[in-house]
């Protein structure tokens, strides 16, 4: 995976509608009827996306049944647009239909969805949803050559199929997204399926959408987890961030209007409500593209490209130079006598327009760091706005954004520190015990995962010129994933409290945390030492998994162990499978060196 910076990344992802096949010209794009039309056209592949996320475990014939009635429901609408049925979102008809189905709510378990109504429904559909951990079926996988005779002998039935499958194992990405990783899906299938070599071909061109995907899965469900815990002044204040170090010569006012049509577009996507999304994100595309030149010069040339190149363009962009007049800090927050007075005039966009003028000030910082920066500077007004001398008292703002900046710099340094000393492999295994002791409820696979996704921040970042932003950004998506969309998610005290602080400080918690003293292990279970010769016949990744997760077990299952006790206990584990598998009888050696393992 290579860096997401994220700035460039937010960008990519307000531009998810590349695959609407709107004009070219910017001022034609908010035409309502044009977006309607696309989302007419592809009525089924919008209603395959919904029913997929919503009920994961549906059958794809069952699927069909939704599809058949929404399509009859769009063709009954187009008739006659006054019908009262017509007047209704796009979303409660889906909804509707889907309560109706006959048995469909018993069998999988939403019934108690159906009994709601409006809002509290919608809100039951969405928490309803399995995140990614609790959904366990393996994606279907067809041989290159079966994959060109379906997609030329049945096009359109096997990309249905292939957007069911994407879907309902992404139940919290917008559709949008989705409908750009299927018509991405369908160019690599008509190229690869021209190339001898189909299966180098398709790894190839794969891949890079497989890396958007789980990128884009991941900072919306960050940032939609945000919303829904913390509600929309967490929303508006990351959004603020984002474009003001992307864009640092946009006005304040223009940058307000632009963040308020964002901020909007999050109530539909993280709902799920397909249709309002694809909307939302197309008004958003407009915004932009009709504002280009207060925004930044450089979006002129990418707004003037055809729609599906507009995205990558704009992701592609190095954010702006600031501007060359640009003071080193905005007087305005820290030296003003009437910083108090200002700020409860309108407090909501008083600490937006700070944020703003921080971050398009400090283009090196992540934004969880601005965010950080942001609360500090916030909850230090409460304090000096009640003393007798406010100015003397936030006047010293500066040396607090600097102990905040340094303490996040020095977790950074110590992570960056542990990849150069130790490597990539041994800095798996250090951040596997670790993270286990302070979460030992996760699953195997989930700790094995979240193992995996910390090494992958840390070996990218670490040797860039900007480790901390890249750092701090990245290691904040995983714990954003980690932490979840629904609020009432339970762990263990200490990391759900984590969860559900500010998530600007949520990097800070989780490094403070210790190991759980809670945590009673699981008996002694002597499966954990008993090895097959099925070890040795492993491919390296598959042999590689199965030691993460042996490790995993073991840390779960003898918490109490001194950090280099469990590595002594693994390294062991690891010299045994290398032993054994060169030996003429394995099962018989592997039967000898368990005694080595304290069991």
């Amino acid at each position: 995976m290579k860096q997401l910076e994220l700035t460039s990344f937010v960008l990519f992802l307000f531009f998810l509608t590349e695959s609407l096949p709107l004009p070219t010209k910017p001022q034609d794009a908010d035409d309502f009827s044009v977006v309607q039309k696309f989302i007419e056209e592809n009525v089924e592949y919008i209603t395959t996306i919904v029913f997929a996320q919503y009920i994961q475990e549906v059958a794809f014939e069952e699927l069909q049944v939704m599809i058949n009635n929404m399509v009859e429901y769009r063709d009954k609408c187009v008739a006659d647009r006054t019908l009262p049925e017509c007047s209704k979102s796009a979303n409660e008809i889906f909804q509707e239909k889907t309560c109706s189905m006959e048995g469909l709510p018993q069998k999988y378990n939403f019934s108690h969805c159906c009994n709601k109504v409006d809002f509290e429904r919608r809100l039951c559909f969405f928490y309803n949803k399995k995140g990614d951990g609790e959904f366990q079926s393996p994606f279907p996988t067809l041989e290159p050559e079966e994959k060109c005779q379906a997609y030329q002998n049945v096009r359109k039935p096997y990309l249905h199929s292939y957007v069911y499958e994407v879907a309902r194992r992404n139940p919290f990405v917008f559709a949008p997204t989705l409908l750009t990783v299927a018509a991405n899906f369908e160019e690599v299938a008509k190229a690869c399926c021209e190339e001898q070599d189909k299966a180098t071909c398709f790894r190839a061109k794969a891949a890079p959408i497989t890396r958007y995907l789980k990128a884009s899965s991941s900072y919306q469900k960050t940032l939609c987890g945000a919303y829904m815990k913390f509600g929309p002044k967490i929303l508006k204040s990351i959004n603020v961030a984002v474009f003001s170090q992307k864009f640092p010569k946009v006005e304040f006012k223009e940058l307000l209007s632009l963040i308020e049509e964002i901020s909007s577009m999050y109530d539909g996507c993280c709902e799920g409500d397909a249709v309002q999304c694809i909307r939302d994100s197309a008004k958003v595309m407009n915004h932009i593209c009709s504002k280009q030149d207060s925004i930044s010069t450089k979006i002129k040339d990418c707004c003037g490209k055809k729609m599906l190149e507009r995205a990558e363009c704009i992701f592609r962009l190095n954010r702006d130079d600031k501007p060359k007049d640009l003071s080193a800090r905005e007087p305005k927050f820290t030296d003003s006598k009437n910083a108090c007075q200002e700020r409860d005039i309108n407090p909501d966009n008083f600490f937006a327009e700070f944020t703003y003028e921080y971050s398009r000030r400090h283009q090196d910082l992540s934004i969880p760091e601005i965010l950080r920066i942001s609360q500090v500077y916030e909850d230090l007004l409460g304090n000096c706005c009640n003393t007798e001398n406010p100015q003397d008292c936030y006047s010293h703002a500066e040396e607090k954004f600097n102990e905040t900046t340094e303490k996040s710099l020095k977790i950074v340094k110590q992570e960056c520190d542990s990849f150069q000393n130790l490597g990539k492999e041994d800095l798996k295994y250090h951040l596997l015990i670790r993270m286990t002791k302070k979460v030992p409820q996760l699953s195997t696979e989930e700790l094995v995962f979240l193992g995996k996704e910390m090494v992958t921040v840390l070996t990218t970042c670490c040797t860039q010129s900007e480790e901390f932003a890249c750092v701090d950004n990245l290691a904040d998506l995983v714990l954003g994933e980690f932490c979840g969309i629904n609020k009432n998610r339970t762990i263990n005290p200490a990391v759900d409290h984590c969860c559900l602080t500010n998530p600007a400080f949520r990097r800070h918690c989780f490094e403070s945390l210790e190991a759980d003293k809670t945590y009673v292990p699981p008996p002694t279970s002597r499966d954990l030492f008993i090895f097959h010769t099925d070890l040795c016949q492993a491919p390296n990744e598959e042999l590689q998994k199965k030691k993460d997760r042996f490790l995993v077990n073991l840390v779960k299952l003898k918490p109490g162990f001194a950090d280099q006790e469990l590595r002594s206990l693994f390294l062991t584990f690891t010299a045994a499978v290398e032993k054994c598998c060169k030996a003429q009888e394995p099962e018989a050696c592997f039967n000898e060196e368990v005694s080595k393992l304290g069991n």
